[in-house]
């Protein structure tokens, strides 16, 4: 193996600087693809999409658990996969994998599941062995075909409003294999991370940073995050928005 060469602690941390300007670029950058991401036109969901869950029968509608925004993934799990019935596909699998815990999720009104056409006893078996917990429903009509997922793996987004749902975006391919933290989900969707640093459309719901995140077993009202971390935050916050980037810039 060709190494790079060896230098100093000095030259080392003067390299580490001149490549995080290119580091904060992209991250700057990220951000701003995100907030265009935000504005993107929605497609209405007219059709009525039929899936099995461990209780039975659930519309495209159910699966959002009565939160505004869904992230619904393909994963395959099925008869011609490869692995069956023993294993998904094995780079579907690794997505499960990096999922981030659901609850960070939930508290930005946000909902991820996985879809498969594997019965639900697979499902569920395979859910046990691999110790996943996401939820995860059978397809039983044509919306894998319909949204793009029908032969390959993909992420689509969906917001509700009441009854009515939508669809707001969609990634597959080598977009699939940035997904999985709680970032890069509400990322994709319409909502954002719904942070006041984000550039957002007018009326969108923002909290500021720091102040909503919590503990995955602590999301109630009893329970917030710590009030002196909290009064650190905002000191923070009113200095990224100086420098007219997120957080993580």
């Amino acid at each position: 193996m060709h190494r790079p060469p060896i230098v100093s602690p000095r030259a080392w941390e003067a390299a580490r600087q001149a490549l995080l300007v290119k580091e904060k670029a992209q991250t700057r950058a990220r951000d701003a693809l995100a907030a265009e991401r935000r504005r993107m036109p929605w497609m209405a969901v007219e059709q009525t999409y039929a899936f099995e869950g461990p209780a039975g029968k659930m519309s495209l509608l159910d699966l959002f658990e009565d939160r505004r925004q869904l992230i619904l993934y393909r994963a395959f799990f099925e008869p011609g996969v490869f692995g069956w019935p023993e294993q998904a596909c094995r780079g579907c699998s690794m997505v499960a994998d990096q999922v981030a815990h659901p609850a960070h999720l939930n508290a930005r009104d946000t909902t991820l599941a996985f879809a498969s056409r594997a019965p639900q006893a697979d499902i569920a078996r395979l859910k046990a062995r691999m110790g996943w917990t996401m939820p995860w429903y059978t397809i039983t009509d044509g919306f894998d075909a319909d949204f793009g997922v029908d032969q390959w793996h993909g992420h689509n987004v969906f917001f509700r409003d009441g009854a009515r749902v939508f669809r707001t975006y969609f990634i597959n391919n080598r977009g699939d294999e940035a997904m999985g933290s709680t970032w890069s989900y509400l990322d994709a969707t319409p909502l954002g991370r719904q942070e006041t640093w984000e550039d957002s459309p007018a009326g969108y719901p923002q909290d500021p940073p720091y102040k909503w995140w919590n503990w995955h077993d602590r999301y109630t009202a009893e329970a917030r995050p710590d009030p002196n971390w909290v009064k650190v935050s905002n000191a923070e916050e009113a200095a990224f928005r100086k420098l007219g980037a997120g957080p993580k810039a």
